[in-house]
């Protein structure tokens, strides 16, 4: 799976009205996945300037200086959902832009599968507000999420950066075996 070709996207603001960029920021992102199949993201429930959402998004957060964004995502993974990861594949990169906050985002999405979850440790900020919760989904009901959730300016945004995503680690989780097919096709 480490092979597989990488997606780059290349998103605009088409929410908000452009008037110039004063930041970015790196960011790493997971698509999260369990042995039996089930993806987990995070539920954000905000009220600011980007208006009032509920909102779905993959777990993740900002690349902290000397930070490698495998590392960026192993420790923001623990923070959010309390769940030690192991590092299936990079599933690729999408520049996309929040013109409200003049700010470009540098998104490294990986593919991981879930190793062990344990206790979340949310900022003050996570937990007042952003009320953020895990939500775990299946395939088919993360996409009908993300569509619903697409209902405000945010939730556009958002599904147009990880739809493709979402959907690039279906694929490469359906054309690897689990570790169950493999066990059963070795005898093990």
């Amino acid at each position: 799976m480490t092979d597989a070709p990488q997606i780059a996207l290349k998103l605009v603001d088409d929410q908000w009205p452009f008037t110039y960029t004063d930041h970015d920021r790196t960011i790493a992102r997971a698509i999260v996945v369990d042995d039996a199949g089930d993806f987990y993201f995070v539920r954000a429930v905000r009220d600011d300037d980007f208006g009032a959402a509920t909102l779905i998004e993959t777990s993740g957060g900002g690349v902290e200086p000397g930070e490698a964004p495998e590392e960026a995502i192993r420790r923001e993974l623990r923070e959010e959902l309390g769940a030690e990861v192991d590092i299936l594949c990079k599933i690729g990169v999408v520049s996309d832009y929040y013109n409200l906050i003049h700010r470009h985002n540098l998104n490294h999405y990986f593919l991981c599968r879930v190793r062990s979850l344990g206790e979340k440790h949310l900022t003050a900020d996570e937990i007042d507000s952003f009320h953020l919760s895990t939500l775990k989904l299946g395939y088919d009901e993360a996409a009908a999420e993300y569509e619903r959730r697409s209902n405000t300016r945010l939730g556009r945004l958002i599904a147009n950066r990880e739809l493709p995503i979402l959907r690039r680690a279906k694929v490469l989780l359906d054309s690897c075996p689990t570790n169950a097919d493999t066990e059963r096709s070795t005898g093990r």
